[in-house]
This record gives structure tokens, C-alpha cells and sequence, in this order.
């Protein structure tokens, strides 16, 4: 892909091919339609690459500061290299566009492939055609707005930011000093809030523009016309509040706005203009000053903008990603036009002379877009199609030594699973001694121990680990760490026994299976226990052996989770599918007697609702649908399955039933639901306590995880993803 950069030593520009950025977890992918031109903050940028080094030194006293650090700390010459190092390389330029998403990282559910969103940030926002984007820093753009407006978000943020640290109110009198883009969008931003405006700027043409938006009166801050104007709009008061757009070298907007401003006024700084305070003229009006930090709260934040971490809205009413939507909303409804600010559209692949005329003053302009061109179908048919890799398991495997005393097995995490559907049914089972409870915190550790009866409780992994006489540990704790600890446990020799998923990426399943390879211990079962409900099985032998493909339906219905659960954390728990999918991909193939070769998934908007099908090597097909807006009182799983003239249902754990030359009918189960945890777990202490083969083959274990996470991997892509075996 292409993308603008400037070297900052020499001050060349350039369109360069780079690499496709990744789409991670936590963000979108987004082709770029039109991204905006900041003729003030990426002109200045661009002005001080021109410069000399003296020159850059004096535009930016803040980085000598640093230099000098550096050289008190590291001494000149490895400063020097640092310094030249940096200064010598390609930086981006760009922060504020509208694109199209075209992949969707794990953890997003409020957009899908082909919306349309506004984007900002200056490490992802930039002049490329495609970005990625983190969840916080964009939106979806409302219906009936245009892209092209739409790449305004960022920079309608940033004015109306500025106008919030103002605090408006209806019937007041602003003065804006300073009326390029962002001037004018706080201008237009005043004016819905019910302000009287007045703007200040030495060019006519932007006052013009000014009143045709909105400002009262506008006129030549060196004149008399502007300081007329506010007398006669605040009856010589003076005005509530001034607005600092402006930029340069001069001390003319502070000392205009100490003027101008009632006493006790609010003067708030959004541009970056020279700010000597005259500290009489302040005093006496005890004008109180603000700044305005960029897109508002969240901003810097790495938490926020990087990991995806809101702050929540009865703290903070509006932050960064607020006040992107609300401008958004604005420009949508008329509240604020920005088309009248478009002074230029110029083409991406001519990015460079656009600057270079912005920079020499041949293109007088307010705002400037970069127009993007659409992919073209040669390039689309080049994409390739989307898979994820299911390894081939090829270990050379240690043999597996029957076990002569009681069982001894640890678990790892107790939370409400552990203790609900697992420790139930192994802290009364014969031959199996419950050895030790290892938890984060000791607390939790000491309950377990109580409830159950494990012999010790410890927070420390490494000596469960290393405890030659545990048989074999349960992993049974949040999502994110599920990978690592099998992957720690089976490199000390355990048998595993870990909930679902197994994995939430590739390389976190290739993780587990170099253990396997590194270790030779292959003995591991996943906790995908639905094909152990006896109902099931029971099931299962009544339909009898198929010859034609079959056609299975399974519907989920999942529910509401409540809020504040964990399952909700996605950019670093995964999905609730990715959580929980591998249950009914685990049971589907099962039932079909094989391992599915492709996926293809859609989704609702917000990806809480998916359709799945999974296409199996003798054509039988499988549909999940997963949905999370049922009714409570509805049963949460019904499947159905039907081949050769023959039908097997399943409602939900309740009662089974088979059609065919022989109709079968289960009785009502009179107690709760089996599911089948009670007979996973017996197989699996059988297996660890004979020293023999685990309960599911591995090769399906990894097949299941494979399928599960290429339903995210359909999301993002939009198309039917191969599940290609690798060796």
C-alpha cells in the first residue's frame, strides 16, 4: 500500500509503498476514502522539516530539553547518534479520515466488514489507504452523511473540545481570534450552541466565510471593527468568552482577548499561538485561563486509546470517541456544514505536490482532502482467500505411565465453573485425591480448600508445576490465559485437563502444540463436554450409522450477560463465541464423525448475534446460530440432525428424540440438565489413571479450536474461511 512520509532531517516528502499494516485485536482495519490536510498543524510540521537545524532547535525548545537530558546522561556522541537516528528516518503525516473497515479485529462488535467509519489519531489516522484503527479512536459515520465530511471528525473534535472547556451558555458572546479550520468549525460550533460570535482574522476571505457560517461580525484584529463589534453585542462588557485558533509568533491573541473579554472572562487556548501572558491585564479581570487538549478526555492515554479501556459515562460525559460521534451527529443533521470549508480535493497519488503548494502559498485553502482510489477488481480477485491453519500434530510421544495411589490432581483458578459443574463431581470420587488449589489471590485459594477438602491451597504455579507427585493439573481460569499455563503444564510432564477455548489466536494454538512437540506429552483434553451427555450418546446410537451427508441445525440461545462480567472484556478475553463456540463446534462434528474444512460466519451489526456453517469433507453441513437476544424462557440449545431418512432433536438436555424406521423418544429427565461434565471428568481420571488414550483424539481438539477461531477470522473477511492442515 501507499502511504505519505516526510523525513524530518531533510525535509522530503514521499509516497512510499509499505506493508499492509496487521489488523490486531481490539481495532479495524479501514481503507481510506478521504483523509483531511490540517493546513495549520501538519503545515507546521512540514515548515519546520524545511528549516535548518538551528531552526528546528528554536521551533522546538521542549526536544533541546530532552537532547540535553541525553547528553548529561549518555554523553555526547551516543546523543548525537540517537538524535540523527531519529532525525533521519520517515515519520507519518495525517489524522483525521473517513474509510471503509475491511477486516475486524478480535474483541470489536459494534462494526463489520464494509461500514463506514470516521477515524483519528496521529499514529492511526494517517495519509495511507489503509489503516489500523484501536476501538476508542473510531466511530461509525451516521447515515446520509458523506465520506467526505465525514474525514472531518478528527478536527471537529478538536473544536469541540476547545468549545466545552469554554462552558457556553445560551445568550452569551464569544470571540474566536483566528478563523482557519479549526476557527471556523468553533465559530459554526457556537452558533448551534445559541452564542452570539464574533471572529477575528487579517484575512477577509475567512471572515467572510466566518459570517456566512454563522459569526455575527468578523473583521481585522488590528482594526477597530472587531473591538466595535463586541462593545455593541455585550453593551461594552466585553465578551464571556475568547477562543485562541491562531497560530504563529505574535502576542497579538492574548493580549486582543485580555482586552476584549468581560471581567472574569474565560479565555481557552486550542491553537498554539504565543502565549505571554500580560500579567496586569489578566489580574485585573481575574480572566480565568483554559487549554484544550486535543480530541478531549482520553487523549495520551494509552489505556484508553490503545487498549480499548472507556471511561465510564457518569464520570466522563464526553470523551475522545464521544466527541467524535457527536460531531459526526451534527454534520449529519445540519448543525454544521462543513462543504463550504473544502477549498481543494486533490488525489493521493498527488499528495506531495499538494504540500509542496500549500507550503510555497500557490494553494490558498481553509481545508484540503485527499481523495482515495477504490480498489479495483484485479486487485480484489488478488486477494487471497482467507484460512486458518489446523497443525498437524507429529510428536513423538512418551509412553504414559499408568498411576498406582489415588489420582492426585491440582487445579489452576476456582472460580464459579470450578466450583459449580467440576469439584462437585470429583471431590466425592473414588480414587482421586483433591491435592492442591493454586488462585491469585489467597482467599479464593483458602475457600476452595475448605469446600472441597484439597490437601494444600498456594498462589504459586511453579511449585504445583514442579511437584512430581500431581498427576495431572485443571486450568480452569479466564480465557486469556488458558494457552500458557497448558503450555506450562504440559512442559512439566502434566496431563491437562483446561476449559474451553484452548486458544484465542493461531500463534497461541502453535504455542500449545510446540509444547506438545518440545515435550512429547500429548496427554490433554480440552473441556468440550457435550459429547458426554449419556441423553446424547443415548441419541447418537439410536440414529445409527449414516452413509449420505447430513445437515445438522444447532440454536444457542445464549442470552444477555450481566453487566460488568468478564466475558464482556473482548480485546483481552476474546469474543463470547471465541469463549464458548467450541462447545457446539466440538459437539456438531462429533455427531458427523469428522473435522469441518471450512467456516463461514455472519453476524448481526455489533457481532453479537452469528450464524455459523461449517462445511464438512463429505458435504454435510452444520449451522450454529448463536444469539444473545432470546427470550430467558426459552430453551438455551436445540439441535437438530438429519441424513438418510432419519432424524435425531435434541432439546435442550431435556429429552432426545430419533425418527426413522424406529421412532425413539427419551423420557423427561425428572433432575437438572446433564450435560455431560460427570462423564468427561470419569474419563478423563480413567485415562490419566490407566495411563491410557485421552478421552478426544488431539487432532480434534485442535481442528475444534482451528474452526473456532476462523468464525472471527469469517467476521472480519466477509468470506468463507479454508481450514488448511499444515505439517
Amino acid at each position: 500500500m501507499k502511504q505519505v512520509v516526510q523525513n524530518y532531517k531533510s525535509g522530503e516528502l514521499a509516497v512510499l509503498d509499505v506493508p499492509v499494516p496487521g489488523c490486531k485485536p481490539g481495532g479495524v482495519l479501514v481503507r481510506s476514502a478521504y483523509s483531511l490536510i490540517s493546513t495549520g498543524t501538519e503545515l507546521m510540521k512540514v515548515s519546520e522539516a524545511g528549516m535548518s537545524m538551528l531552526g528546528k532547535a528554536r521551533s522546538r525548545p521542549d526536544q533541546v530539553a530532552k537532547v540535553m537530558q541525553s547528553v548529561a546522561t549518555n554523553g555526547v556522541p551516543a546523543t548525537y547518534r540517537k538524535v540523527m537516528g531519529k532525525l533521519d528516518s520517515y515519520t507519518p503525516l495525517g489524522y483525521s479520515l473517513c474509510g471503509v473497515v475491511e477486516q475486524v479485529g478480535a474483541g470489536v462488535d459494534d462494526v463489520k466488514v464494509g461500514d463506514l467509519v470516521a477515524c483519528a489519531g496521529n499514529e492511526h489516522a494517517l495519509h495511507a489507504e489503509l489503516n489500523w484503527v484501536p476501538k476508542n479512536l473510531y466511530t461509525p459515520v451516521p447515515e446520509g452523511l458523506a465520506p467526505r465530511h465525514a474525514a472531518f471528525g478528527t478536527v471537529g473534535s478538536i473544536a469541540m473540545q476547545g468549545v466545552r472547556q469554554g462552558g457556553p451558555q445560551l445568550g452569551e458572546v464569544a470571540l474566536v481570534i483566528g478563523l482557519g479550520l479549526i476557527g471556523q468549525l468553533v465559530v459554526q460550533l457556537l452558533s448551534a450552541a445559541g452564542v452570539r460570535v464574533v471572529g477575528a482574522d487579517p484575512d477577509p476571505v475567512r471572515c467572510e466565510l466566518a459570517e456566512s457560517l454563522g459569526a455575527a461580525a468578523c473583521g481585522d484584529p488590528a482594526s477597530a471593527a472587531v473591538e466595535a463589534a463586541v462593545a455593541e453585542l455585550t453593551g461594552g462588557h466585553g465578551v464571556d468568552q475568547v477562543y485562541l485558533a491562531a497560530g504563529g509568533g505574535s502576542n497579538q491573541p492574548v493580549e486582543l482577548a485580555a482586552r476584549l473579554c468581560r471581567d472574569r472572562g474565560r479565555v481557552v487556548d486550542i491553537g498554539k499561538c504565543r502565549l505571554d501572558l500580560p500579567w496586569n491585564a489578566y489580574y485585573e479581570k481575574e480572566l480565568d485561563v483554559r487549554f484544550s487538549r486535543s480530541y478531549g478526555p482520553g487523549r495520551y492515554d494509552p489505556e484508553y486509546e490503545l487498549e480499548g479501556r472507556d471511561y465510564p459515562i457518569g464520570y466522563v460525559r464526553w470523551t475522545e470517541r464521544r466527541n467524535l460521534a457527536c460531531f459526526l451527529d451534527l454534520a449529519a443533521r445540519g448543525n454544521v456544514d462543513v462543504e463550504p470549508l473544502i477549498s481543494h480535493v486533490a488525489d493521493f497519488d498527488d499528495a506531495v505536490d499538494t504540500y509542496q503548494r500549500l507550503k510555497d502559498g500557490d494553494l490558498k485553502a481553509v481545508a484540503v482532502l485527499f481523495r482515495y482510489p477504490a480498489p479495483t477488481a484485479e486487485a480484489e480477485a488478488e486477494t487471497e482467500a482467507p484460512s486458518v491453519a489446523v497443525p498437524a500434530v507429529d510428536v513423538r510421544r512418551r509412553p504414559a505411565r499408568p498411576v498406582k495411589a489415588p489420582v492426585r490432581l491440582a487445579f489452576v483458578g476456582a472460580g464459579n465453573y470450578a466450583t459449580s459443574m467440576l469439584l462437585p463431581h470429583l471431590a466425592q470420587r473414588d480414587g482421586v485425591t483433591l491435592s492442591t488449589v493454586v488462585t491469585t489471590t489467597a482467599l479464593s485459594a483458602a475457600n476452595a480448600k475448605r469446600k472441597f477438602g484439597f490437601d494444600e491451597a498456594t498462589t504459586d504455579l511453579d511449585a504445583v508445576l514442579g511437584d512430581d507427585s500431581i498427576d495431572a493439573v485443571f486450568v480452569v481460569t479466564r480465557h486469556s490465559s488458558h494457552a500458557d499455563l497448558t503450555r506450562k503444564a504440559l512442559l512439566a510432564g502434566k496431563t491437562v485437563f483446561v476449559e474451553k477455548p484452548l486458544a484465542l489466536s493461531e500463534d497461541e494454538l502453535a504455542g500449545v502444540l510446540a509444547a506438545v512437540e518440545e515435550s512429547g506429552n500429548d496427554r490433554l483434553q480440552v473441556g468440550f463436554n457435550r459429547r458426554f451427555s449419556p441423553l446424547l450418546q443415548e441419541a447418537r446410537k439410536r440414529f445409527g450409522t449414516r452413509t449420505g451427508p447430513a445437515h445438522l441445525r444447532y440454536l444457542v440461545n445464549a442470552g444477555r450477560l450481566q453487566h460488568g462480567s468478564w466475558y464482556l472484556q473482548q480485546g483481552t478475553e476474546g469474543s463470547r463465541f471465541a469463549g464458548e463456540g467450541g462447545h457446539f463446534i466440538d459437539t456438531a462434528s462429533w455427531l458427523l464423525g469428522a473435522d469441518p474444512v471450512s467456516v463461514y460466519s455472519v453476524a448481526t451489526s455489533g457481532n453479537e448475534d452469528l450464524q455459523v456453517v461449517l462445511r464438512y469433507p463429505d458435504g454435510s453441513t452444520a449451522t450454529i446460530s448463536y444469539v444473545t437476544t432470546g427470550p430467558a424462557a426459552f430453551p438455551k440449545e436445540t439441535l437438530d440432525l438429519v441424513a438418510d431418512g432419519r432424524a435425531l432433536r435434541l432439546d435442550d438436555f431435556v429429552r432426545a428424540s430419533v425418527y426413522g424406521p424406529k421412532k425413539w423418544i427419551s423420557s423427561r429427565l425428572p433432575k437438572a440438565r446433564d450435560k455431560g461434565q460427570n462423564a468427561e471428568l470419569a474419563a478423563f481420571v480413567k485415562a490419566v489413571r490407566t495411563g491410557g488414550p485421552m478421552p478426544v483424539p488431539l487432532d480434534s481438539l485442535v481442528a475444534t479450536t482451528a474452526a473456532t477461531l476462523a468464525v472471527q477470522a469469517g467476521l472480519a473477511g466477509g468470506a468463507p474461511v479454508t481450514l488448511a492442515r499444515t505439517r
